[in-house]
Formats: C-alpha cells, structure tokens, sequence
C-alpha cells in the first residue's frame, strides 16, 4: 500500500467509523417511542435517555483528546469503538429505564475517541487547502449513519423488537475495529519548538485564548442543542401528528438525514474552500448564511398540517441540508486556528461543551416542554388524569409546540457564527505568526 492509497484508506476507514458512530447513538432516536410505551415514559424521561450519551462523552474527551495528541490514534480509535459496540449490544438487554441508560453512558464513553483522533490523522494527512474537502467526506458518516440507524433499525423493530436492533447495530462497530489497526498513522504535523510544551497544562489556555475558538465552541452548543433534540424527537413527531407507524416513519427520517441533507454536507467543504481563497473568513460567512437560510424552511415545516407527510419531508430535508454546512466548515476551521501539537485537545474542549452544554440539554429540554405543552392540550380539552398513559393523545400538540423551540436557537447561532468569521482571520495571522518565529 503506497502512501496515497494509505491516506486513502485510512480516510475510508476513518468515515466507516464515523458512520457507526453516529449509528449507534441514533439508536434510541429510532426506537424510542416503543421504549418510551413500554417503560411507561414521559416525553422528558425520552429526552433525558438520548442526553445519557452525551454526559460522559463529553467529560472523557477531555482526556482521551490529550491522548489523541500523543498516542497511537488508530488504537485510541480501535479500542473506542470496540468498547461503544460491546455497550450497544448491552443496551438490548436492559430492563428498565435507568438500565438502559447506564447502557448508553457507556457507548458515550467509548464514541467520545472518535472525533479528536479522527480530525487529528486528517489534520496530519491532509495540507491546509483541502482539509475542509477531505473533514467533509469524514463527516458524510453523519448522514450515511443516521440515515441506517433510522432505516435499518426502524425495520427491525417492526419485525422483531428494539431489542434486536441493539444486537444487529454491534457487529458493524467490531469490524471496524479491525480495519482501524490497519491505518498506517501519519507522521504529525512538527515544529522545532511546541507552543507550548505538549505536557504543559497551558494548552488549555492557549488553544482557548482564540476569540475565533471561543466563538465556536458557543457555536457548538447551540448547534448540539439543535440537532440532538431534532433527532430524539423526529420519528416520535412523524408518528404522532402525521399517523405513520415505526419504520415508515423511519424511512422519513432515513431520507431527511440521508438523503436530502447530503447535498449540504457535500457542497459545504467545496463552497467553504473556494470562499476561504477569496477572504480568510469566506468559509465562516458560509456557514453562518446556510444557518439563516434553514430557519424558514424549519417553521414551514412544522406548520404543515398533519397527514401531509411529502411537503413536510421536503421542506425539513432542506432546512438539514443547510444546517449540516456547519460541520465541515467549523471542524475545519479549528484546525486551522489550532497549534498542530494541540489539535486533538482543541477538538475535545469544542465537544465537553458541544455535548455537555448542547447535546445533554436538547433532547431533555425539548421533551420538558413537550410534557409541558402535552398538559395545557389535555387541561384545554377538559381532561382530569394527567397520568403518563392518559395523555397520549394529546402528546402529538406538545411535541409540535416544543419543536419550534429549535429554529429560535437558529437565529441565535447565526449570529454565533458571524461574530466567529470577524475574528478568524487575526487568530489564522497570529498563529502563522508564532510559528515563523520559532521554525
């Protein structure tokens, strides 16, 4: 295997991963309305088993970031998603809420190796100019893996249970495994000196000491928050206000996150490279003008009335068409603001708060005002059990009314994200800068 064909490999290996990484964790989106009946849960109590994923995920990438900038990465990479695999078979087997929640704290835990020794070995095999281009096709495992996780695991729930979806979802992750120890690791990005020494607990602050890092890990959040809550609730959604049963309503998710937003994620690394030519900043005002576009689409969507399911599936495939230009662009974009010896750490700092502050908070939130919108349909038509079981049918109005929660937070990261493209280019100048003064 040449050198080119190992990057390439690599490369392949490493959106292989990322697709069942992103599988994996979809799961529960996709089968959590039958466990949600079964367990006899609140809307809340769905929220808060997505958001278990993401509690220790975010605390142990930490560490496993610092380890991503000094260890082997390919077996930082092989191990992790070895041990989520090992914890998403065992999440078949729980028997209560809190069971399968310990379940999925564990896959966070091992999914939380995945980003920072994944765009560190891109970082290393990919120069500056196509790094957006190349983090793009990495993170096409994003949709590829949400589209299956929807597709693959709707159906099997239909025909066998959620419990056997979990069993099916492991073996893929213990492949890849393999294929991971496979990498030929590339050589890291060196300078004579390190800004600063790679032991030196300073790094922390010296990678948060960028405006442009600070700005886009509030971006982050934001984003987090988002996109996790849309996933939770997007099959719950179409099965209760447009009438579809499991793994139809599952196939509208699987195009939405599969299909239709392939052309966002494909389209943001050309369009954020060729902007980057013309002005520092180009690929940040891309990003920040796909958010706005996808606001408008999003409130249409969720104003569609009920049993329209065609209208509704195009209008929200394109407003995730849009958001997902965010990816490939911000991941890029802290690369290129990072000291190469602090890139895994920098990418582990981005997601504690990614996760801890949006990913945790979206689905749970997002369900609380469900329950709570459930509760004011139910008092509005006279009903006088509250209980968990007598507000189903009133569950499809809460839902609906806590969703448009999502496009308000859009306005917000739009302008997140422009105030992240005025300070790029100063931060992209003074690390050049640093850097030239001590090679």
């Amino acid at each position: 295997m040449n050198n080119k064909n190992g990057v390439w490999y690599a490369l392949f290996v490493l959106f292989l991963i990322n697709t069942m990484n992103f599988f994996d964790r979809t799961i529960l989106a996709a089968v959590g309305e039958p466990i949600r009946r079964e367990f006899e849960l609140s809307d809340s109590a769905l929220g808060a088993m997505n958001t278990a994923f993401t509690i220790l995920y975010a605390f142990v990438g930490i560490p496993l970031g610092r380890l991503a900038d000094r260890g082997v990465r390919k077996r930082i990479l092989a191990a992790g998603v070895f041990f989520w695999s090992l914890f998403t078979a065992a999440s078949g087997l729980a028997q209560n809420f809190w069971q399968i929640f310990a379940m999925r704290m564990g896959v966070g835990v091992g999914e939380a190796s995945c980003a920072p020794a994944a765009t560190s070995l891109i970082a290393d095999m990919f120069p500056a100019e196509s790094r957006a281009r190349a983090t793009s096709i990495f993170m096409l495992g994003l949709p590829v893996g949400l589209a299956l996780s929807f597709g693959v695991s709707g159906t099997i729930t239909r025909n066998y249970g959620w419990r056997m979806a979990f069993f099916v979802a492991a073996v893929p992750g213990l492949i890849c495994a393999i294929l991971a120890l496979f990498i030929r690791e590339p050589k890291r990005e060196t300078l004579k000196k390190t800004i600063p020494d790679e032991r030196s607990p300073s790094v922390y602050k010296i990678v948060l000491s960028s405006p442009t890092m600070r700005w886009l890990i509030a971006s982050g959040a934001i984003h987090n928050f988002n996109l996790y809550a849309m996933s939770a609730f997007m099959t719950p959604y179409l099965m209760r206000f447009h009438g579809l049963d499991i793994r139809d309503a599952n196939f509208v998710s699987m195009i939405i996150y599969g299909v239709l937003s392939l052309p966002g994620l494909l389209l943001s690394g050309v369009i954020g490279d060729a902007a980057k030519k013309r002005t520092p900043n180009g690929a940040l005002l891309v990003a920040s003008a796909a958010i706005l576009i996808s606001i408008p689409f999003f409130f249409f969507a969720l104003g569609v009335s009920a049993g329209n399911v065609y209208p509704f599936l195009f209008l929200m495939g394109t407003s995730v068409a849009f958001l997902y230009f965010y990816y490939s662009i911000v991941y890029s974009t802290i690369q290129n603001v990072t000291e190469p010896r602090s890139r895994g750490t920098a990418m582990s700092i981005y997601f504690m708060a990614m996760y801890l502050l949006g990913g945790s908070f979206g689905p749970y939130i997002v369900g609380l005002v469900s329950d709570h919108f459930t509760k004011q349909a139910a008092i509005a038509a006279g009903a006088l059990d509250l209980s968990v079981l007598a507000l189903e049918p009133f569950r499809a109005a809460g839902l609906r009314s806590a969703m448009y929660i999502i496009p308000l937070l859009s306005i917000v990261l739009t302008g997140v994200l422009y105030a992240a493209s005025r300070t790029v280019k100063q931060d992209i100048e003074k690390l050049e800068g640093r850097i030239s003064e001590i090679s």
